[in-house]
């Protein structure tokens, strides 16, 4: 079969760090994490990981995959709830990249939309098959025409994982309020860190991107005072880390939960739910 070129330093090699980040804590945490998606894909790229493996044994970058499991954990389990009141709602990945979240909820009954950048699109088509009751749209995020092919007649839950911290804060905002106009019973779900977690990445992922001042960027100090965007909004919020599991599975170790304990209270690491009224 072959295999799909990604160049270094392209859109397109953004995703390559979750994506190998699920297969690593897929193999070193089974019981509590499986990606059945993420070896499959990585098999099928054309790119160097020698860097990736380099690392993938240090303590450090191994609390980084787990840290990218726990997100989609978290987020799976908000969507399964949704869709035991809506089973056939739609189910929206917001800058989806190579994730195939919406297959790992899938109820038989559900409808899946993945959105990104073309380009990011071009690469999910060569790479992932789509399922019948699935869709990719490419669009940027912040041109709403996107919204006018998702349908939410039958309930909606968006969600976005490692997507807006790379947003303005008025972008962040205009888009949730334009969301909660159009699609009542609908449901939001994505994570954030807070001005520390957000400064931290300056010196790694941001920067690389070329972004120089993240003052403007998104990020949620305080839940209840940040995201008091509209009384038509009802936001809840969890610990990205131990919010939803206690990570007591095999193999993590107490200074995993340590760590995990210090992102959640200290660098305000927290998954969100909006539910539109």
């Amino acid at each position: 079969m072959e295999k799909i070129k990604i160049e270094k330093n392209t859109v397109q090699e953004t995703l390559i760090i979750p994506l190998y980040g699920r297969k690593m804590c897929s193999e070193r945490f089974p019981e509590l994490y499986t990606d059945i998606f993420a070896e499959r894909l990585c098999e099928r790229l054309d790119y160097d990981f020698s860097e990736l493996e380099k690392k993938k044994k240090s303590f450090f970058y191994e609390f980084g995959a787990l840290e990218a499991a726990m997100r989609q954990l978290d987020i799976i389990w908000e969507i399964k709830e949704y869709l035991k009141e809506y089973p056939k709602a739609t189910i929206v990945n917001l800058g989806c990249g190579l994730d195939e979240t919406g297959k790992a909820c899938d109820n038989g009954l559900c409808q899946i939309v993945n959105i990104d950048f073309p380009d990011v699109i071009s690469v999910r088509e060569q790479l992932i098959c789509k399922h019948e009751r699935e869709r990719n749209i490419a669009c940027d995020l912040n041109d709403y025409s996107w919204m006018d092919r998702v349908d939410g007649s039958k309930g909606v839950i968006f969600f976005a994982a490692g997507v807006f911290y790379y947003f303005k804060k008025d972008e962040v905002k205009s888009l949730v309020l334009e969301l909660s106009k159009r699609y009542s019973g609908g449901c939001l779900v994505f994570d954030s860190g807070g001005k520390l977690a957000l400064k931290l990445m300056l010196s790694t992922v941001v920067k690389n991107m070329g972004i120089d001042d993240v003052s403007g960027y998104f990020y949620v100090n305080n839940p209840a005072k940040d995201l008091h965007w509209s009384k038509n909004i009802k936001v809840s919020s969890k610990g990205y880390m131990l919010g939803y599991y206690d990570m007591k599975s095999p193999g993590i170790h107490f200074l995993h939960r340590l760590l995990a304990r210090m992102a959640d209270r200290l660098m305000k690491m927290s998954v969100h739910k909006m539910l539109f009224k």
